[in-house]
């Protein structure tokens, strides 16, 4: 079976609404092999980067033409220095979310799925803090021209902490809630 593959699923599993991938239940994931988890987990992995990609990629070029409209050379130096900021971030967001098609090219085939899944879900990480930052520079190049004083940096930062909560803190959240209840399952079983 390809990386790509995914594995056929099981009579207990349901299909995912948003992405149609069979989502296995509690008792299929204590029951996956090695190898279907190993491609579930990176046929997951792929699903997450073609969301991620896009995104960056769309504000990428966004950013790329902003720079030759009339308007960009009568930008205060403040702004020209969010301005290309924020391009460096988008161009390294793009490279940390499409590093995982090339070491699964340049890997194919060595048996090395494990340590690929592993250093791509550290660059989607990667990525996603770049592309978060990407979006806080945008918004402040387009706010600071936009509104005001103060507020604008009010604004970007208000965007950032929501993003912060949601990318980050809820899914930390999620995981210590999990662990505080696996810990009281098994503490209940013994």
């Amino acid at each position: 079976m390809t990386m790509t593959e995914q594995s056929t699923p099981r009579a207990s599993q349901h299909t995912c609404p948003s992405c149609a991938a069979p989502v296995p239940s509690a008792d299929d994931e204590t029951q996956e092999s090695p190898q279907e988890r190993v491609n579930r987990r990176w046929n997951e992995i792929l699903q997450e980067t073609r969301v991620a990609q896009t995104g960056v990629q769309i504000l990428f070029g966004f950013l790329l033409s902003v720079a030759f409209t009339p308007y960009f050379h009568s930008l205060e130096t403040f702004d020209h220095v969010v301005y290309v900021t924020t391009v460096i971030l988008g161009a390294s967001g793009t490279g940390a979310l499409i590093a995982p098609v090339s070491l699964h090219r340049f890997l194919s085939g060595q048996r090395m799925k494990d340590d690929i899944i592993a250093i791509a879900s550290r660059l989607m990480v990667c990525g996603m803090v770049l592309l978060a930052l990407t979006i806080g520079g945008t918004l402040l190049l387009l706010l600071h021209v936009v509104v005001p004083g103060l507020l604008a940096e009010l604004l970007v930062g208000s965007v950032m902490l929501w993003f912060a909560l949601c990318w980050y803190g809820l899914p930390v959240w999620l995981r210590r809630r999990s662990a505080r209840r696996g810990r009281r399952s098994a503490g209940e079983r013994s």
